[in-house]
């Protein structure tokens, strides 16, 4: 297995460099091909959805189904799937990022009380307190 940094993902994604693009396709369909998983961090998909976000103005909608394509592809492990299901379940009608359902997700797992917050689109969501 080997693991994917995040401008591979973009470019097999957003296909905005035809040469790096037939690159990354490339590398998916030769890992296909042998039964090679890639691997994929949490930060690289936090990466992903802030480039997809900032620099390319995708709309929440294309990037959480962007998201549920990366998570039924059966050529990736993602590290903490069910972390990552959980945050983009949240993501999907929150108001929050996806990284700070993300760390919420994290939190819980680590088995804390809560996580504590100054960002106000969090106040409300499960998990979060706050910090007034």
């Amino acid at each position: 297995m080997r693991g994917l940094d995040t401008n591979i993902l973009v470019r097999y994604l957003a296909g905005d460099d035809a040469k790096q693009t037939a690159l990354a396709g490339e590398l998916m369909e030769q890992s296909s091909r042998r039964g090679e998983q890639l691997f994929i961090p949490l930060i690289v998909l936090c990466e992903l959805v802030w480039v997809l976000s900032k620099s390319y103005a995708q709309t929440k909608p294309v990037i959480v189904r962007a998201l549920d394509e990366i998570l039924e592809t059966k050529l990736f492990q993602i590290e903490s799937d069910l972390l990552v299901r959980r945050s983009l379940d949240a993501f999907r009608t929150g108001r929050g990022d996806f990284a700070d359902y993300l760390i919420g997700e994290i939190c819980h797992a680590a088995d804390c009380q809560g996580c504590i917050t100054m960002d106000r689109g969090l106040a409300g969501a499960a998990g979060f307190t706050l910090l007034r």
